[in-house]
């Protein structure tokens, strides 16, 4: 019980526990809660990649790719009569983590900079290749003909039932990027992330490691492309692009890189910010840029780095 009161934890609680009430606070209507799905869509996205860059050091450019297969496999099974989503979603889920691991096997030999710009080029081939699927719209996008169906119930297309669906898999892919960190596996990661030569003079090869999370990452983001699929009802090459995927980076280093739920709360703040500043003015990123510049310079341990017992830590881990 102990374990799950820590002060760590109660962020993340607190945002789930919000998201699940808001409907029922003012925010129930139909754009407040297509924005919230979008937040907890791109949040999920944002808490795999903090996986890899926490977790692991591998700063990512190329992690909107593994969404975008995820979105265009439920438009490739919408186009061929295929709605229905116990078919649809694992196929993206697979989809999208064999990309990465076929691709891991390659970017994950490099590292640093490196690893940013492979990434990044996968991402960008990804990006081509789906512009040039005639078939699904090319350039234009692909509209749905209608939302995923499961075993015959239509459970994605009311916006409430669509906004708890989304909070449920996002607490769980946080649940099980959670136990994954705390566990050996997570360990390896860290400690290969910081001293690889010793990891590896204690018999472990860091290699593996990084493949499993890249393809779990991976695998995530799937699963959240197929959700933004249903979500807009649509899709296009842009949603596998490198500015999403640098949106996506950014959600992680705004919450906070070296905690995995800054990720969630990241993710949160940006989405919302962006809305807001969207609706008080027209040229909203001429401002929009530069808050982010500065909450990057004032708060270099993201949103959730500032908190009094993230700050305790830090200054026990100093005296240490």
């Amino acid at each position: 019980m102990t374990r799950l009161l820590r002060p760590s934890l109660l962020l993340p609680l607190l945002a789930l526990a919000a998201l699940a009430a808001a409907p029922f606070l003012g925010f129930g209507d139909r754009f407040a809660l297509t924005l919230l799905s979008r937040a907890m869509i791109l949040g999920m996205a944002a808490v795999s990649l903090s996986l890899l860059v926490g977790g692991a050091g591998l700063a990512s450019l190329g992690h909107a790719a593994m969404m975008g297969i995820g979105a265009y496999v439920v438009a490739a099974l919408d186009l061929a009569g295929i709605t229905e989503g116990a078919i649809a979603f694992p196929a993206a889920i697979l989809a999208a983590a064999a990309f990465a691991g076929i691709t891991g096997l390659v970017a994950l030999r490099t590292s640093g900079v490196y690893f940013i710009m492979i990434t990044l080029a996968f991402g960008q081939m990804l990006f081509f290749t789906l512009s040039a699927l005639s078939a699904l719209g090319g350039d234009d996008g692909y509209t749905l003909y209608g939302r995923n169906t499961f075993l015959g119930a239509d459970i994605l297309t009311p916006r409430l039932s669509f906004h708890f669906i989304c909070l449920g898999l996002l607490a769980a892919s946080w649940g099980l990027c959670a136990m994954l960190s705390r566990s050996r596996f997570g360990r390896v990661l860290r400690a290969a992330r910081e001293t690889p030569l010793r990891v590896e003079a204690l018999g472990f090869s860091p290699f593996p490691y990084r493949l499993l999370a890249y393809v779990i990452a991976g695998g995530i983001a799937g699963l959240a492309g197929a959700l933004l699929a249903n979500a807009m009802e649509f899709v296009s090459p842009a949603v596998a692009s490198w500015p999403r995927s640098a949106e996506l980076l950014f959600m992680v280093v705004l919450g906070g890189v070296a905690q995995l739920p800054g990720a969630l709360v990241g993710a949160l703040a940006f989405v919302l910010l962006e809305e807001g500043l969207a609706h008080v003015m027209s040229a909203w990123k001429l401002v929009f840029g530069p808050l982010l510049v500065l909450a990057v310079i004032f708060l270099p341990g993201g949103l959730t780095g500032g908190l009094p017992w993230r700050r305790r830590k830090q200054e026990r881990r100093a005296d240490a």
